[in-house]
């Protein structure tokens, strides 16, 4: 008796010894598998996929369809521009903001599966060999033991099942933010290519606008050598030209800023800027999509309010978790000793096991207040968060309605401009017969076809002022439209 009572106590001191051996396998096996898992990620990222975009093959979890339906491709579509479709869908694919958001989604996902492992038993096991010299003897034997121990925490009080749901809480909470993040980065990739087509024009309208001021410069030359016009105009007209060369290169310098926005947006590197291709601002569809009015299910649907209130139903949970810690903690403890002197045959022995069960209740007496400011944290944490709640619905109402005003207005603005445009366009071909008369000088001609080239620039920049707005709109009601 004396002997397996030395040698259970020496096995005892040797369990927190031997069980990291375990440990360190596990984690060279992990390290092995992810390095095969990345491998695989590799091959398979470098082979050609000859499902189309919106395969139903699984990516991790979720289809890379389920993804798109965060940001309506159904609503992009109806553009019908091959090019901006294109652009969508290499983000959906490549655009790193979006990755990074889906990541998070899986950090939360861990969190709450790590917060639900607290609610299992815990379990672990060991093995620990050992040479022992036992008193009153001269030799020296091997041993082995197999130590084994359980310890469950009793959730008679659901107060780990209410950390869970409260870990849950926050991890749909990042679903809903990886949702707004895949419409910020959709919306901002229809915007960027907006803008490119409407410096595409501006710069072609500006290059007939320099021409036409060169022309009206080289008159101007030739009539003051001839003396019938001022070395003053003379020196006006170059400023002109000047000024129209100065714009020119301000709106290139424009144009390269947005093409690289518009690469990286894609995944892409800006060095390929020149491999983006794009519309024409006329060959763009601009019709009025404004609705006449926007449902309240559209509100309750914004990832900012539904976030919001996954937020609020969480600190609600977090309150009731706090009362809970008022009351006591439960344990549950089972312990297993195999252990054998001499070899391992007699290790599973019924006379060399050692076992007990036991269970115990701790309820903390004084801990200096410490629950009580905890309960007042989590309530004071739970108002601050419905405040937010409140002020997200505003926010969200004054939103919608900011977008329908400028995106109604904006078009409105733009039918009149078109209209001036309209007017402009038969003044200059009225003056254009004129010339063709003789009643009117060239320079005169040329003055009328600058004008009309200004406000075919007023057009396009307010087309495209539309259109954004329409995205805004999109964004505004979580692309819900």
């Amino acid at each position: 008796m004396k002997r397996i009572t030395a040698l259970t106590l020496l096995m005892a001191l040797n369990i927190g010894v031997c069980s990291p051996l375990f440990a360190i396998e596990d984690s060279v096996d992990n390290n092995t598998k992810l390095k095969t898992e990345i491998n695989k990620s590799k091959e398979n990222t470098s082979k050609p996929k000859k499902s189309g975009l919106f395969s139903k093959k699984k990516d991790n979890t979720e289809t890379l369809k389920a993804k798109a339906e965060y940001i309506n491709t159904d609503w992009w579509a109806s553009f019908q521009d091959p090019y901006l479709s294109e652009y969508i869908a290499r983000a959906l694919q490549k655009n790193h903001d979006m990755k990074i958001a889906t990541i998070s989604t899986t950090e939360y996902y861990q969190n709450y599966r790590i917060q639900f492992g607290a609610e299992l038993p815990q379990i672990g096991v060991g093995f620990s060999p050992a040479l022992v010299k036992l008193p009153y003897t001269s030799d020296t034997v091997g041993a082995f033991a197999l130590p084994g121990i359980a310890n469950y925490e009793a959730d008679i009080f659901l107060k780990n099942r209410d950390k869970t749901k409260s870990v849950q809480k926050q991890y749909e909470a990042s679903i809903i933010d990886e949702r707004a993040s895949y419409i910020a980065v959709a919306s901002a990739v229809g915007t960027t290519y907006f803008n490119l087509v409407r410096f595409d024009k501006a710069i072609e309208l500006q290059k007939e606008i320099n021409n036409q001021r060169q022309e009206i410069y080289d008159l101007m030359l030739l009539s003051n050598k001839e003396g019938l016009v001022s070395t003053s105009d003379t020196i006006r007209a170059n400023q002109s030209l000047i000024k129209g060369q100065t714009d020119l290169i301000e709106l290139e310098k424009q144009r390269e800023k947005v093409l690289n926005q518009l690469a990286v947006l894609i995944g892409e590197s800006p060095e390929n800027t020149s491999s983006i291709k794009r519309s024409t601002l006329d060959e763009l569809l601009v019709l009025n999509r404004i609705p006449a009015s926007i449902s309240s299910d559209v509100i309750e649907n914004r990832p900012d309010y539904l976030k919001a209130s996954k937020l609020l139903e969480k600190a609600g949970i977090d309150i009731r978790v706090a009362k809970k810690e008022f009351l006591p903690t439960i344990n549950l403890t089972g312990l297993a000793f195999f252990n054998s002197l001499g070899g391992l045959g007699s290790l599973f022995a019924t006379k060399n096991m050692l076992w007990s069960l036991g269970a115990g209740a701790m309820l903390p007496v004084f801990t200096g207040g410490q629950r009580i400011a905890n309960l007042r944290l989590k309530k004071a944490q739970y108002e601050r968060l419905l405040q937010s709640y409140l002020k997200t619905n505003l926010t969200a109402i004054q939103e919608v309605n900011d977008a329908m005003v400028s995106a109604k207005l904006d078009w409105e603005k733009l039918q009149e401009t078109l209209k001036q445009e309209e007017l402009e366009e038969k003044n200059y071909k009225y003056n254009e017969m004129k010339y063709n008369e003789g009643t009117i000088s060239k320079l005169d001609l040329i003055q009328f076809r600058e004008n009309l080239l200004a406000i075919n620039q007023l057009t396009a920049q307010q087309k495209i002022e539309y259109l954004v707005d329409y995205i805004g709109l999109y964004k505004a009601c979580g692309a819900q439209i």
